[in-house]
This record gives structure tokens, sequence and C-alpha cells, in this order.
């Protein structure tokens, strides 16, 4: 399958981000399976987002790992929007500019400001008030084990160039999924993308949060924020601290130290660990359940994994995990999202280039791979 030939037919369908689009209500299912049956995921085209993933436990039933909503229609209209598992971005501060400087920036016409929506206006998240996740994505290929969905960003937000996106979620005998992200634009433009998902891997069947769920991920080190969540441009060693993961550790292990790590009143993780890898052969990430058996591990091309402990999550769970009476709340998920260096954008002592411009293409893999412990 050939980007050219898939982007002729996408720029065909394409008229706009409208809720109906051709016909194509953007919360229609798409189910993709392994031929083993040892993984299924589902998918709508609202933000090319998963919407469930069944996989097999250690006694040989099937969970679905991930959270979401029984009405796929709430992830546009819940207010509290807790992004479960689309491509999100442009990810970016609210002000930035073309080359890469350091903030404060003067106005000028190489400085761009886009809508904030997090931390009383100073950040922008996930790509300002509509990121990609709330924005009609179209189905340009799909088969029984694999769907591509394209999306055409015209200069959305403010960012400057227009954006044209491809991603492609696939399944595989052995537990495997990958999800990628192609972008080119037609001028110079910051692309820092992830994709947001929320693991359980107990799916709420014998236990109610993940502070037992076993962590490790390949990194000495986290990016240093100020109070209002951006980058100072250091980094904290992670030996000895809260934040040490280099070997397994349980997430609630020294569960009392966390508390206010993730600003305020939040208890938990909210941080960018940087990989001491620099290549996606090696797991980056690997999270297992004793209660289920459920292992993953995750391989991906990013230099970057932010991990979210859900502090601030209350919303009516899925009614395979318990819902709707109950709801998931704090430390009932974690959020494992392959990323960028966050900020880059406003820190130039890192030389991290996130432009992107005729030429130069965005290119975002992860692969998700799925076993027993038992």
């Amino acid at each position: 399958m050939k980007l050219p030939v898939l982007l002729l037919g996408f720029l065909g369908l394409f008229h706009g981000n409208r809720a109906v689009e051709n016909g194509v209500w953007p919360f229609d299912v798409t189910t993709i399976s392994a031929p083993d049956g040892s993984v299924t995921a589902k998918f709508v085209s609202f933000g090319a987002t998963m919407t469930e993933l069944w996989v097999k436990d250690k006694f040989g039933g099937k969970r679905d790992v991930i959270l979401g909503y029984d009405d796929n229609t709430q992830l546009l209209t819940d207010p509290a929007h807790p992004v479960f598992n689309p491509i999100v971005g442009r990810d970016s501060s609210g002000t930035f500019s073309i080359p890469i400087t350091k903030l404060p920036q003067p106005d000028g016409p190489n400085v761009y400001h886009i809508p904030t929506n997090d931390h009383d206006g100073e950040d922008t998240l996930h790509g300002g008030i509509y990121g990609w996740d709330r924005r009609n994505w179209t189905i340009v290929h799909k088969s029984a084990t694999s769907v591509t969905y394209g999306h055409l960003d015209a200069a959305d937000e403010g960012f400057p160039g227009t954006v044209t996106a491809f991603a492609t979620h696939t399944v595989e005998n052995g537990g495997i999924l990958r999800t990628s992200v192609h972008a080119s634009a037609t001028e110079k433009t910051p692309i820092m993308l992830t994709q947001h998902m929320y693991w359980n891997l107990d799916a709420f069947n014998g236990s109610e949060n993940i502070l037992g769920h076993h962590l490790q991920v390949d990194s000495s080190k986290i990016v240093h924020l100020d109070g209002d969540a951006v980058p100072t441009g250091s980094f904290i060693n992670v030996e000895d601290t809260a934040f040490d993961f280099k070997t397994s550790q349980t997430i609630g292990h020294v569960w009392n130290e966390t508390v206010g790590l993730c600003g305020g009143e939040c208890q938990g993780y909210d941080h960018c660990w940087i990989y001491d890898h620099d290549e996606s052969k090696k797991p980056g990430v690997t999270l297992w359940s004793d209660v289920s058996g459920i292992k993953l591990d995750i391989t991906t091309n990013q230099p970057a994994v932010q991990v979210y402990t859900a502090y601030w999550l209350n919303t009516p769970r899925k009614v395979v995990h318990g819902g709707p009476d109950l709801n998931y709340t704090s430390w009932t998920a974690v959020a494992i999202e392959q990323e960028g260096y966050i900020d880059a954008i406003n820190t130039p002592e890192w030389g991290v280039d996130q432009i992107y411009y005729p030429g130069k293409d965005f290119e975002w893999s992860s692969t998700y791979k799925f076993s027993t412990v038992s």
C-alpha cells in the first residue's frame, strides 16, 4: 500500500471535519482481529480512536484492557475530555517561534500564538481546543487485520501550514498490535503526536486500580517541570527517587512519596521519561499484572514516554468494566504515551528539532506485544 495512492484517494474523499462525512457517521465501529484470535481491536473514525482492545489472560479468557465508553459519541460530548485512546496532537506550547527560540518571545512574523487549554491558559495540551482527537478522520483503507485513517489539518488551531496525516492500526498473530502515523507538511510547522492509551490489564476483574501493576521504563531521567507543567530545560536523574522504574516496580511501590509530584493535590505520576536506548528494537516500557497475567511490551521509534496515573479521571465505566454505575476514577488506569520531548519547540538547548516541512516528513510508530506470565 503506497502513500501516494492513499493520498489521492483520501483527498478525493475529504470535504472537511464535519460530523457526517460522505454519509459516514464518525462513530461507526471498525473491528480488526489477528488470524490466531490473540488480539481484537475496535476503532471509530473520530480521532482514529481505539475503543476496545481484547487480549488473552493467563486463564485463556479475553479481557478488554483499555478504557472508553459504551456510547462512543461521548468522545465528542464528555466535558471531562479524558482523551481515551485517540491520536492526539499537534502538541506545543501556546506560543512558539520558527526557528526555535526560548520563551518569552516578542511578537513578530515568525512567532505563533495558538489556543491554550491547560494550566490556566499557559499550555496547549493535545493540540488545543480541537486537537486531532476531536476531528473526524476518514477511512482510506481497511481489511480484516488493518485500518488506515486520514486527516487533513488545514492550519487548524492556528498552527502554520497544512498537514496531511495517515494513522494505520494493524493486528498480527502472537498478540501484536501496531500503530503508525505518517504526516507531511506544506511549510515549516511543529508536529508532535502520541497515541493516548489508557491501560488496565485486569479490566477491573480481580482488582480496582493499577497500583499493583508492575512497570519497567528504560529511562534514567525525566523532564523537569515548573509549576505550570512547562519544561525548565533541565532533567531529573531518577536514581533513588520515586521516578525510578529502571528495574520493574509496582506502580504504587512508593505511593506516599508521589503526593504533589503531578502538581498541586495530585498524587501519582504525569511525567515525561527520556528513553536510554535509541532504537525501536528494545521495549521502552513493560507493564504487567499478576492478577490477569497479561504482560505488555511496548517498542517505539519515539525518544520519550509520558506516564500518567489518571489522578483526574472521573468518568462512567464501560459495562464490561462494571459500569455504568461505577466510574473510572483516580489510579484506575495508567496512560502510557509514546512521544517526542515535550515542549522541545521552546527548549532550544536540547537540540531537538520537531519542525517538519516538504522533504522532511513526520513518522511515529509503536508496537504493543501481549503475552502472559504465570
